[in-house]
């Protein structure tokens, strides 16, 4: 999977909280915008609310389930700067579309 089909399946799933602006720097590979803000998905860069830094195949693996968020993050595979909450919000939209 590219970061263009995972952009993509994101947006088609709709997957943002609403008001909140989560970006997801994929090490090596680029951005993704969850912004609930304008309700769209892209590969612009901005401001967030929440930024995860984390590596291309990680991220696959989180995505998946594969991965668990906590663990990542203590193992300092994902760091997360800003407002925790919204990392824990994205972790459980994530798990509906597993699959």
């Amino acid at each position: 999977m590219t970061i263009d089909e995972m952009t993509r399946r994101l947006s088609d799933a709709g997957a943002t909280l609403p008001g909140k602006r989560i970006k997801l720097v994929l090490r090596d590979s680029g951005t993704i915008m969850l912004d609930g803000v304008s309700g769209t998905v892209s590969n612009e860069d901005g401001p967030a609310d929440t930024t995860l830094s984390i590596g291309w195949n990680d991220w696959l693996a989180l995505a998946k389930g594969e991965l668990d968020g906590v663990s990542a993050y203590m193992q300092g595979r994902l760091r997360i700067e800003g407002k925790m909450e919204n990392a824990f919000q994205l972790q459980a939209l994530l798990s509906g579309l597993k699959g």
